[in-house]
């Protein structure tokens, strides 16, 4: 099959969505698929990309890391048209989401959406951020679903969550697997010999894009709580992000600013190797769809210390491979690490084995394998878009008609969020 991926976020930005299309096009890739992605500019773009088109963008949006996608590319059409694309798979519901709209109803191919982000977590970027803002991304993103042929959720939550918001479109869970093979591999010595961390300290892990929304502020509390406590100890932060400064402020304020370290962007192998180097890894995002990060940490031996959430229910079973923690308070996570600080070496291996038997039931293979199946029914079921009788006009009119439908859908959705506060204003919902 000809794949397209249109994805607002890819290489060399660093979270979870870019690393999810970076994966799945890798794995359809080996298995003899062709893959063009499209997304937009960034810095430091990797010089030997193959099959992916870069869009002009506005860098930097709102003093955040993303960049802003311009919505019509210019010779994307003549770009689809060469790669004879069979399938479009959207992974936002805006900006090049709604470009993908535009170029499955012109091409007249099936259209997926992956719903990857609790969006309306995300307001806190766009100008005018308030009430308003957020019913009208929950509104979008269940409107824009309903666009699409077919829907991807990457977990149960996200799955039961867009349902009960008017989501009609067919829902199949289709998380983002992991190499496990790939972390299990890492050399957690090799890791600390680089970062000169002693063979005997105690490893509190993190990985993720250092931004807001992530909770870090009650994370690094937690963290910092447990090192107060825990002298032989010190607190690994890998990823970059604009509340780094925040986290560096805290952990002076708390006085463990020396066993913070912060490694940065990893990659590849020495990524693997930092993982493995975790004695366990501290998760407390509640705006995570799925739990990527925390499946690759598991892949490498690191048992899971996380809050209830969507995506990570999932993922976390209680002292099964490692804490799963119920409306917990910054002191209570921190005794969950300490629970697993003063585990006996037996029971941290049991914690490790259970780690690892969750990460193997999350593998890329499989999530591929169900994707593809997907991708396989949906252009079966599809008309044969190179007929011969078919005119450039009618390719013209297609796209016209789903011009409206984007414009449709957005003035659906702001309208909704309208109607939608002013019922609750009223008190009539």
């Amino acid at each position: 099959m000809n794949i397209v991926l249109a994805t607002n976020t890819f290489t060399s930005h660093v979270g979870g969505v870019a690393r999810s299309v970076e994966a799945f096009t890798e794995e359809y890739r080996r298995r003899g698929h062709r893959v063009l992605v499209v997304a937009p500019e960034f810095p430091d773009i990797p010089a030997d990309e193959v099959d992916v088109l870069r869009v002009p963008a506005i860098q930097n949006f709102n003093a955040s890391d993303f960049s802003v996608a311009l919505p019509v590319p210019t010779g994307l059409s003549d770009r689809l048209q060469e790669f004879e694309v069979d399938i479009i798979h959207s992974q936002h519901p805006f900006l090049l989401g709604m470009t993908a709209v535009r170029m499955a109803r012109a091409f007249q191919v099936p259209l997926v959406f992956t719903h990857h982000t609790l969006y309306e977590q995300y307001t806190h970027y766009v100008p005018g951020n308030s009430d308003l803002m957020r019913r009208f991304i929950i509104e979008l993103g269940t409107r824009y679903a309903n666009l699409c042929d077919q829907v991807f959720a990457p977990s149960e939550s996200v799955r039961d969550l867009i349902l009960a918001r008017g989501v009609t479109a067919p829902v199949l869970v289709v998380p983002t697997g992991v190499r496990v093979e790939k972390f299990a591999r890492g050399d957690g010595a090799a890791a600390r010999r680089r970062l000169q961390i002693p063979r005997d300290v105690f490893v509190v892990g993190h990985m993720g894009r250092l931004a807001q929304e992530k909770n870090l502020e009650f994370l690094a509390t937690a963290v910092s709580g447990f090192l107060q406590t825990h002298p032989g100890s010190v607190f690994l932060l890998v990823g970059v992000g604009p509340f780094e400064a925040d986290i560096r402020s805290l952990c002076i304020r708390l006085g463990v600013a020396d066993r913070l370290i912060v490694a940065g962007i990893l990659q590849g192998e020495y990524l693997a190797d930092a993982l493995s180097a975790m004695d366990v890894f501290a998760f407390a995002s509640m705006s995570e769809t799925q739990g990527m990060v925390l499946t690759e940490a598991m892949a490498a031996g690191a048992p899971v210390v996380a809050l209830d959430a969507s995506g990570v229910r999932e993922v976390v079973k209680d002292k099964h491979n490692g804490r799963l923690l119920y409306d917990a308070t910054e002191e209570e996570f921190a005794a969950a690490l300490a629970w697993i600080y003063q585990c006996s070496p037996e029971r941290k291996q049991q914690l490790v084995a259970g780690a690892q038997a969750t990460a193997e039931q999350f593998s890329l293979e499989k999530s591929a394998e169900k994707a593809l199946a997907c991708y396989e029914r949906l252009q079966s079921e599809s008309p044969d878009r190179w007929s011969s009788t078919e005119q450039g006009w009618e390719q013209v009119m297609r796209f016209i008609a789903a011009e409206w439908e984007v414009l449709r859908t957005l003035t659906q959705a702001g309208d909704q969020a309208l109607t939608g506060g002013q019922n609750e204003a009223n008190g009539n919902e």
